[in-house]
């Protein structure tokens, strides 16, 4: 889609008279994303080989912010900023835990880097600005209207995400500004939320700045966490209304299928543990240890209950290496 093809309606694009800060500064810090991806890559399948989306300029030299799903395995980077420069970029990191992607560009893109701001003022009433790549017509006035635990089926989980209305219909590595013009977090995921009276409200999900902090160092000097990884079993999992967690499928050829589960297996507990929840299930997971520890699974499959033990991987390990420049 080029900047061309559409726009937020007016009526819910922000008014830089409500502001406090110089808006169209600020979402000058907002870069389109492009990223194409080997076809043998272990993501092309789930996410495909070529990936759009943007994201928030941190730094004055030219490092942005993104989700990291954009640029997993990617083996080409363009970044474009809102006057239509377009600069290659190489992958700086992917951080599976926080979900955050960092892209240098190769050459100064010449816009102003956001500051990085306290997620913890995202409560919920707040106005905020969800900033798409393209200027003002490519953004949304927001609010604030939950912030509370995420899991997602891809064994993802985050406790304190940030929920916002109305939804941005370009959400991927979208720029939440705060008060003030600061990042409070990128943008993840579009999900469905049913309201008290039955109607079905569309939110966006983004992961908060504060993650990033601590880590920010470690991704750019390693390109990781200076932390053990957390054992991954290459399953996507969700929660049906039974309140049990059911394989919707395997990822690749990871370890839930070489152990051999298949999609529609139950979860019932890890290690002897009870599970009924996503969050349940990945806590339990990794609270066993880290990346190649063995994990006791009971399954129930077709009625027939089971007990299966998976070599846990280091989830980094399936996914080609950035190529550098």
């Amino acid at each position: 889609m080029s900047t061309s093809d559409w726009q937020i309606p007016p009526e819910f694009q922000p008014d830089p008279e409500e502001l406090t800060y110089d808006l169209e500064r600020a979402l000058s810090s907002v870069v389109s994303l492009r990223a194409t991806v080997p076809d043998d890559a272990f993501t092309a399948e789930a996410l495909g080989t070529e990936r759009a989306g943007q994201g928030a300029v941190i730094r004055e030299d030219g490092l942005v912010l993104t989700i990291g799903y954009l640029i997993a395995e990617a083996e080409e980077v363009w970044l474009t900023t809102s006057e239509g420069r377009a600069v290659g970029g190489h992958v700086v990191a992917y951080d599976h835990v926080s979900g955050f992607g960092l892209v240098q560009s190769l050459t100064p893109l010449g816009v102003p880097a956001l500051v990085l701001g306290n997620a913890r003022r995202a409560a919920p009433g707040e106005r905020v600005v969800v900033g798409g790549a393209g200027g003002r017509q490519h953004s949304l006035s927001a609010q604030v209207v939950a912030r509370q635990e995420f899991a997602g089926y891809w064994e993802y989980l985050i406790d304190d995400a940030i929920f916002t209305a109305p939804a941005h219909p370009n959400w991927g590595g979208a720029a939440l500004l705060g008060p003030r013009g600061e990042l409070l977090g990128i943008g993840s995921l579009q999900v469905q939320s049913q309201t008290t009276g039955g109607r079905v409200l569309p939110l966006n999900m983004s992961v908060p700045i504060d993650l990033l902090k601590p880590i920010l160092d470690d991704l750019l000097r390693l390109g990781h966490v200076d932390a053990p990884s957390r054992p991954w079993l290459g399953l996507y999992a969700m929660e049906d209304e039974q309140d049990r967690i059911v394989v919707a499928g395997v990822a690749g050829d990871g370890p839930a299928r070489r152990a051999e589960l298949r999609a529609g297996d139950v979860v019932q507990a890890v290690a002897g543990l009870p599970v009924r929840s996503l969050p349940d299930f990945y806590r339990a997971l990794w609270a066993l240890g880290a990346a190649g520890v063995d994990v006791p699974l009971t399954m129930e499959r077709e009625g027939d209950v089971f007990d299966v033990r998976i070599g846990s991987a280091d989830r980094r390990r399936f996914l080609k290496s950035a190529r550098l420049h």
